[in-house]
């Protein structure tokens, strides 16, 4: 009794697995018969049952159904029929994922401990032949503002050259300009698509690998991206952390020094930002008027006024008419001039001395005027902001008021300022 219960499990377990088979053979019938739904249907059941789920054929199966749906729709494009571009690349990825998982299972060693892998080469062929239309579904999709699909398009060309089936076989995929292109389309959609961890990844994976020149973007451009990501997820460290990378790979960007700069500022540390500043002019001494103003700019603020005179007068030197030192340098003499003025009014019972201390206030605010003077024109004249405009009347209006007190008549001149201000 025993054996023939034995022997009926045996058999039912049979006749399971040849269902199972069965259904897979029907699938097949139903991919060459080029009934897609059936076949989908069929091969769904295969793959979720544990009597074909780990078999390589009914997976490479499941990736043919997904290449036969492209190969429809390419077809009738070429031929000029009309056909639907979104379901030819929703074939195309449809295949992708199952010929990845069929190559893996077929690369397990047997009872023997021998790798017969008898999908790979059938794969391989196909995977390369349509590599080169993820470009085109990921434009497809870039198109209809899928950004996060169509980041998975451009990010599996990006795959299909560095999969193990071709190691060794690569013969045949072009790792050009165009190649690092796609890279970058591949970020920049999944930026767009808003998921900023897997953009990250996928700039962090760029940055690791060998950068080949092209003309859609810089190599120092995928760390600025990554900066920018750290940014958007909160990562200030990170961010530092780029940046401080950035400055010492690229030191003649724009973006990296100048935004260090902008950082140890913030954060007090004058020091740092101005041994930054330093580099930052080297680099670019086009940059000379804003670059030395912030410097002068560090200075002031501890008081350092001589130094900050110096930096503005060499912003001044690379170009006389940097609205930036200009205004900065007649609010560094407005300064002295009101401290000394404090003082005088404050701590000065001699006569004499007060005289004295009135006589370098004066020269200060006369040292500010033609700067401000200057730097009031050249807003009026480039048409800026009314509120830029205002803030140097407002300025000039102190000076003048200050000097006609002083002994040094400019009270037509602030006439004319105040009129300026009232209307």
């Amino acid at each position: 009794m025993r054996k023939f219960l034995i022997l009926s499990l045996v058999t039912t377990l049979s006749f399971i697995a040849c269902a199972q088979k069965g259904i897979v053979k029907d699938a097949s019938r139903s991919l060459k018969s080029d009934d897609l739904n059936e076949a989908r249907a069929l091969i769904k059941q295969a793959l979720n049952n544990e009597e074909t789920a780990n078999d390589p054929e009914t997976w490479k199966l499941a990736g043919d159904i997904g290449d036969k749906a492209f190969e429809n729709e390419r077809t009738k494009e070429m031929l000029g029929k009309e056909s639907k571009p979104e379901s030819m690349y929703n074939g195309l990825m449809e295949s992708y994922e199952p010929y990845l998982k069929a190559d893996s299972l077929g690369q397990l060693p047997d009872s023997k401990g021998k790798v017969r892998n008898k999908v790979r080469k059938d794969i391989a062929a196909t995977l390369k032949a349509n590599h080169p239309f993820f470009i085109n579904g990921g434009i497809f999709f870039n198109e209809k503002n899928d950004f996060a699909k169509a980041s998975k398009f451009f990010e599996t060309y990006w795959n299909i050259p560095t999969l193990d089936l071709f190691e060794g076989n690569k013969d045949g995929f072009m790792i050009d300009s165009t190649y690092q292109t796609i890279k970058y389309y591949s970020i920049i959609t999944a930026i767009q698509a808003e998921d900023h961890e897997r953009a990250l990844k996928l700039i962090e994976r760029a940055t690791a690998e060998p950068f080949i020149e092209n003309s859609a973007y810089q190599e120092s451009d995928l760390f600025e991206l990554m900066a920018s990501e750290y940014i958007q997820m909160g990562d200030t460290a990170s961010y530092l952390e780029v940046l401080n990378v950035g400055a010492e790979k690229f030191p003649k960007s724009k973006y990296f020094i100048p935004n260090l700069i902008n950082v140890y500022i913030r954060e007090g540390q004058n020091e740092k930002a101005l041994d930054y500043l330093d580099q930052a002019i080297a680099n670019d001494p086009s940059s000379a008027c804003d670059l030395y103003s912030v410097k002068g700019a560090l200075f002031a603020e501890i008081e350092d006024f001589d130094k900050a005179e110096a930096e503005y007068k060499k912003a001044l030197a690379q170009d006389e008419n940097c609205e930036r030192a200009l205004e900065n340098i007649a609010v560094s003499y407005i300064l002295q001039a009101q401290n000394l003025k404090d003082k005088s009014a404050q701590q000065m019972t001699d006569r004499k001395l007060q005289a004295e201390n009135d006589k370098q206030t004066v020269e200060f605010y006369l040292l500010a005027l033609p700067h401000l003077e200057k730097y009031t024109e050249s807003l009026k004249a480039r048409s800026a902001d009314k509120s830029e405009i205002t803030g140097a009347l407002i300025k000039l209006q102190n000076v003048y008021y200050n000097l006609s007190n002083l002994g040094v008549d400019k009270s037509k001149e602030l006439d004319i300022v105040e009129e300026q201000l009232a209307n």
